[in-house]
């Protein structure tokens, strides 16, 4: 692989991670809800999500997409109705920080994550789609794979973060259980959108 390639990839990758979507959306709602900790979980476990359609689509993805596409819609909506879930939770928070804390366990938060990734169209579409134009695909090293995953799960780190932080730090410049009641309901109404967003996606 190329070190132009490399460069292409790295650049189409990071620009994707940080166009507004259901994983910046749900990052933000897990850290008004919950603060930077859970928030960094579930950015970790998208990350991981990502690596999987990675690791998928250099092994074959639009196979596995055409010949499990059932499972595939599955994971979709699996993906949703979860999202609904958190939707629902996050909207009957009780109203002050340290009940929150403790509202789910940083294992279950990240796994949300990877579930929100793989329920998530756009990863599919994106590693499907811009791979093969800016990658060699077939002449790729296990070298190169190696270095392709590390280098995705940097850039979508490095990408994604940033939105768990900024979230964490709106929730605790307003602690009073009024702010807090609003930035719970903001946070059921981005993770509602965000179920919708992969629901209406094809």
């Amino acid at each position: 692989m190329t070190l132009s390639g490399f460069l292409a990839y790295s650049g189409a990758l990071a620009i994707a991670a940080i166009i507004p979507g259901p994983q910046i959306v749900a990052i933000i709602a897990q850290a008004l809800h919950s603060g930077y900790r859970r928030a960094a979980w579930m950015t970790a476990g998208m990350v991981v999500g990502d690596v999987i359609y990675l690791s998928s689509a250099l092994a074959g993805l639009a196979y596995i997409a055409a010949t499990f596409t059932t499972l595939l819609i599955v994971i979709k909506w699996t993906g949703v109705v979860y999202l609904c879930w958190l939707a629902y939770r996050f909207w009957n928070a009780p109203n002050s920080l340290l009940p929150q804390h403790r509202s789910s366990t940083a294992g279950g938060v990240f796994a949300s994550g990877i579930l929100v990734t793989l329920g998530n169209p756009k990863s599919v579409l994106f590693y499907v789609s811009i791979l093969p134009t800016v990658v060699d695909v077939n002449g790729l090293s296990s070298t190169d794979i190696i270095l392709l995953l590390a280098m995705t799960a940097v850039i979508l780190a490095v990408a994604q973060y940033p939105f768990a932080l900024a979230g964490a730090r709106a929730r605790m410049a307003l602690t009073s259980p009024r702010a807090m009641s609003m930035m719970n309901r903001s946070a059921a109404f981005c993770m509602g959108g965000a179920a919708v967003a992969i629901a209406t996606r094809s």
